[in-house]
């Protein structure tokens, strides 16, 4: 067998004790809410590592581009989110995925975007399950908890007939600029806080929100409070990094993927 030794270089290393680390202390901060884990598949990309930290074949995933929703797919994952804005011409690979049995919701944060994805759906001969993205800080996408867009768009979601409402997402991803445990827990209840009164919104309103959908590594293990939230997504729990480290995430023995290379 190889060593580290032998091996061609460079190589990606993969410490698969430290791995088994980072899954154990995500476990850990979910179970203490009794909230599951969506894990993001966009860092690893790899089915072995995403049975791994979801304990079962065909766990329930986050996705960031239709390649992962399709490999992932065909190894039997059939519970997806498809966390970016979803365009039209999408539309149909979500569609050829429906009709295999794989549920993939999308999600999206703009109203004239709602009609367009209607009319896609029904060229393909499919129905979409929509989030709201839900905007909880960090201001790169998203809806205000409080924007009169908010209920605009499930009302959109309400007149079209190939969509129907999911639910909200949020992530958090300011927590990235936070310094120590009370900080980053501060951006988690942020997080929190402004998903489930947006769902709540909705569900006051008439429209159904049974998904409020939020995380990042950060703020799922530093989270104090997770009342209200149906999933947490989160994904570079499964290596770390040095980033994650400093922010006290895990140790540094915990980075579990390193390159070797040859000087």
């Amino acid at each position: 067998p190889e060593t580290l030794e032998t091996i061609g270089t460079p190589a990606l290393v993969l410490d698969r004790e430290a791995l088994m680390r980072n899954v154990a202390r995500m476990d850990a901060a979910l179970a203490r809410h009794h909230v599951p884990l969506r894990q993001h598949v966009k860092t690893a990309k790899s089915v072995e590592v995403a049975r791994i930290a979801g304990h079962a074949h065909g766990a329930a995933i986050t996705v960031s581009t239709l390649r992962e929703a399709e490999h992932f797919a065909a190894a039997g994952f059939a519970d997806q989110v498809y966390a970016v804005g979803l365009v039209p011409t999408k539309v149909a690979r979500i569609a050829a995925l429906t009709h295999q049995g794989v549920r993939v919701r999308a999600i999206t944060d703009d109203l004239d975007a709602v009609a367009a994805l209607d009319e896609a759906a029904r060229a393909a001969e499919a129905a979409l399950e929509i989030l709201v993205e839900i905007d909880v800080g960090q201001h790169r996408g998203g809806i205000a908890p409080d924007s009169d867009v908010l209920l605009e768009i499930a009302a959109a979601i309400a007149r079209a007939p190939a969509v129907s409402p999911a639910g909200v997402l949020a992530h958090g991803g300011h927590a990235y600029d936070c310094s120590g445990p009370d900080d980053l827990a501060r951006v988690a209840e942020e997080e929190r806080a402004g998903a489930v009164h947006a769902a709540e919104r909705l569900r006051q309103a008439g429209h159904a929100a049974p998904i409020v959908s939020v995380g990042s590594t950060p703020t799922a293990l530093f989270a104090r409070d997770l009342r209200g939230v149906t999933e947490v997504r989160a994904g570079v729990f499964v290596f770390m990094d040095l980033f994650q480290s400093a922010l006290g995430c895990a140790p540094v023995e915990d980075v579990a993927l390193s390159v070797l290379a040859s000087v």
